[in-house]
């Protein structure tokens, strides 16, 4: 219990003194920031960097989509139909197959066990 008094205690003591320095650092970083932001220099980076997601960003999505399809049909075990991967959609069925066996036995014995309480 004395543990308890004192860490809270110190808790306390740290948030007033934090409260009180800590709004004046913060207004320098802030001020700091805002002038780095605020730099010519930065601000050609920043257009620089917007130009090339402007010009990569539709290459970017294309490919990030194409993978979360072929992604995606191999979780479901419906490999395209140029897939090289013929084999893998029956060992994908035989897979989901044993969990959904595996998860009504569990659902049964979780509702005998629910039953019993």
């Amino acid at each position: 219990m004395r543990g308890k008094i004192l860490f809270l205690t110190g808790m306390g003591v740290g948030y007033v003194l934090g409260t009180k320095a800590g709004r004046e650092r913060y207004n320098q970083i802030k001020r700091t920031a805002d002038k780095l932001w605020s730099d010519p220099r930065v601000q050609q980076r920043v257009d620089q960097v917007e130009d090339f997601v402007k010009e990569k960003g539709p290459e970017v999505a294309e490919f990030v989509g194409d993978n979360a399809k072929k992604l995606a049909s191999q979780v479901t075990g419906r490999g395209s139909s140029g897939s090289s991967s013929s084999g893998s959609g029956s060992a994908a069925k035989s897979t989901r197959s044993t969990r959904s066996s595996s998860a009504k036995g569990s659902t049964a014995k979780g509702s005998s066990s629910s039953s019993s309480s």
